[in-house]
């Protein structure tokens, strides 16, 4: 059985390194999948970024889609792929598809705060 450490950084090398996130076990994938927190909300918390979720309210940062706020739809941890629900493409027959985005390229507006073990998670120090 493979033995994974939360800390991706014990080596430098750039093919250790996306070895690691590559064949990393879903528990560590959620902990690799966070976004930055919105200044108000870093604030607030006194964190700089949250494992990206279901319902979260999101900026894309980074893209075509830069500027664009809306919810999270759908988490991939497998992929590494978040889905947002203003964010499509329309094809050439005229459908419109989900694109998919990375964590890292989003920031989080709004927490998903449902969850009691979110809650005690966010204000945990």
């Amino acid at each position: 059985m493979k033995k994974f450490s939360l800390s991706w950084k014990s080596s430098t090398k750039k093919r250790k390194q996306r070895k690691y996130v590559y064949n990393a076990p879903l528990h560590i994938r959620r902990k690799i999948m966070s976004s930055h927190l919105s200044p108000e909300l870093r604030k607030k918390y006194g964190k700089r970024s949250l494992p990206i979720r279901k319902g979260d309210e999101v900026v894309v940062m980074r893209g075509t889609y830069k500027g664009t706020v809306g919810k999270v739809v759908e988490v991939l941890r497998r992929k590494y792929k978040v889905f947002v629900d203003n964010v499509f493409m329309e094809k050439k027959d005229g459908t419109r598809v989900k694109v998919p985005l990375h964590s890292s390229n989003l920031m989080i507006k709004k927490l998903n705060l449902e969850d009691p073990k979110r809650i005690e998670a966010v204000q945990r120090k």
